[in-house]
């Protein structure tokens, strides 16, 4: 059985939704970032890991890929046109969206209070709506990023959504906003979401 480690409340989220989606069987231990149990496997003390044949895979965008990859949903195929498409998708996701939003809670309450740099976050702000309008445009009309077919990117791009809220960013109207309501509405969302509030 897989193993999720790692608190809800964080990008391990990603993961339990993708559990969810996937219909997989999984223990999840709700470990906090930096905890002995995650210094224990990662250096970093970060969340998520999983746990699978006694191996490790670190980071979130990793481990739900290879959940894809290996029961073949939620994905295209390697070495397709489509998976290319997927993954610029995905690193544009981690790029300029993702990236943006971990470096406004770095200088806001994760780095020591003399490293933290808070007028950065107006300029991340006007980079954020600027990735949102460029995230929409790429969408169109679509249901999912790719299409009418969901995979790993929706997973990431929601996630990234709720965390940007969360921080502060403001979602523009229009079809991102649709978009994020279309997706944390889905079951399997609301059931891994359902976990942060688990003890």
């Amino acid at each position: 059985m897989y193993k999720v480690l790692g608190m809800a409340a964080s990008r391990a989220l990603r993961v339990l939704w993708m559990m969810e989606e996937l219909g997989l069987e999984y223990e999840h231990l709700a470990h906090m970032p930096r905890s002995k149990e995650m210094l224990d496997i990662n250096p970093s003390g970060k969340v998520p890991a999983l746990l699978v044949d006694g191996q490790v895979i670190l980071d979130s965008v990793a481990i739900m890929q290879f959940l894809a990859d290996k029961h073949d949903d939620l994905t295209y195929a390697a070495g397709t046109v489509k998976r290319a498409q997927q993954d610029s998708f995905t690193q544009f996701i981690n790029d300029e969206i993702d990236a943006i939003i971990w470096c406004a809670a770095r200088n806001s309450f994760v780095l020591p209070k003399d490293k933290r740099v808070p007028e950065i976050k107006d300029t991340l702000k006007w980079e954020f709506t600027r990735s949102m309008d460029i995230l929409g445009k790429r969408l169109g009309d679509n249901e999912f990023l790719m299409g009418d077919k969901m995979t790993v990117p929706d997973i990431l791009l929601t996630h990234c959504g709720g965390w940007a809220r969360i921080a502060g960013f403001e979602i523009p109207d229009g079809p991102m906003r649709a978009y994020f309501k279309r997706m944390i509405a889905r079951p399997a969302y609301l059931r891994a979401f359902a976990l942060r509030d688990a003890k």
